[in-house]
């Protein structure tokens, strides 16, 4: 039985992107049906646009079982959880001026696009916990993902004392109140990344505390096979870049690189996208060049909805979820 956000959805989006919209929907929905698994990749400020309020409930109702997510993702549901309420909105972001911005880094705020988000609260409010967890693992001996060291920070109870949201709109909570199993590529280029290399520097932490990129591909290409029985693994690109780059390839890694020459293609495809097809990008690049790549097979369902990713996802996640 579906809610009013989706029969909304049936009976307006008829057309061009909207159309397309309730394809993937309804493609997603058909995939989860037939017992298949989906992967959700994370790119852009998604965390930041409060993605969690949909996204949450899509983890708690198992309708991901796996994401992808740039580090900055990963970080900022956490930041939104603990600093909400200082959280500064700029609706006339377009009008500012070069001293404007100034004034707002001199404010120890960092905008992203309408959003900025505040230093004190948000970042080093997690940095001082998190040195502590890198600390102990690292004099312990243990080594983990960046993602692990989140999980381990939320399900200590540490941050309870800070929230100021609904933590149910936390995506990272019932990430890691589920364990769900993720990759976080390219973590460095993250606040935490950046703050964790700036230890290393100082050589107060080791960088090999921090497991890397390369052993997250090898978490992957073990996950793959181990889930891609039956329906198999459809792939939910929000946006582009190494979040959905990355964990794609694992495919023609296995089947190429690792010989594996029984492993299926990803089984459904959607990317939400306002990038340009064109220009060699690869968030640009339509589903059918995959192909050519040993990602896509001829047919796999594959679903393009070219608009944004901040109006989309959450139609979606809400069809999916039936509301």
């Amino acid at each position: 039985m579906k809610g009013p956000i989706s029969k909304f959805m049936e009976s307006n989006y008829l057309h061009f992107n909207a159309a397309a919209a309730v394809d993937a929907a309804k493609g997603y929905e058909t995939h989860l049906l037939d017992n298949g698994k989906m992967m959700v990749t994370l790119a852009g400020a998604m965390s930041t646009a409060e993605l969690g309020k949909s996204l949450a409930e899509m983890i708690r109702q198992d309708k991901i079982h796996i994401i992808s997510c740039t580090g900055a993702n990963l970080e900022e549901d956490i930041m939104n959880l603990v600093a909400h309420n200082s959280y500064k909105r700029v609706p006339h972001y377009r009008d500012l001026s070069p001293q404007d911005e100034w004034d707002l880094l001199e404010n120890h705020y960092n905008r992203v696009t309408d959003t900025c988000i505040p230093e004190e609260e948000a970042f080093r409010k997690l940095q001082k916990h998190l040195i502590k967890i890198w600390s102990e693992s690292e004099k312990a001996g243990e080594r983990f993902f960046p993602h692990e060291f989140m999980y381990k920070l939320l399900l200590s109870g540490d941050l309870e004392q800070y929230y100021e949201i609904d933590p149910k709109n936390s995506w990272m909570l019932a990430a890691a109140e589920k364990n769900l199993p993720m990759v976080v590529p390219g973590w460095e280029d993250s606040t935490m990344g950046n703050i964790f290399a700036s230890y290393c520097i100082k050589e107060e932490l080791k960088a090999s505390t921090v497991k890397s990129g390369i052993e997250y591909m090898m978490f992957l290409a073990k996950w793959y096979p181990e889930n891609c029985a039956g329906k198999g693994v459809g792939f939910f690109q929000i946006g582009g870049g190494i979040a959905g780059d990355f964990p794609i390839c694992v495919v023609p890694m296995l089947y190429q690189d690792m010989e594996m020459h029984e492993i299926p293609f990803w089984s459904y495809f959607c990317q939400i996208s306002d990038s340009t097809t064109s220009y060699g990008s690869y968030s640009g690049a339509v589903p059918n060049e995959k192909i050519t790549w040993g990602k896509l097979g001829i047919e796999t369902p594959k679903f393009v909805v070219e608009s944004d990713a901040t109006i989309v996802a959450p139609l979606i996640f809400a069809w999916v979820l039936g509301w």
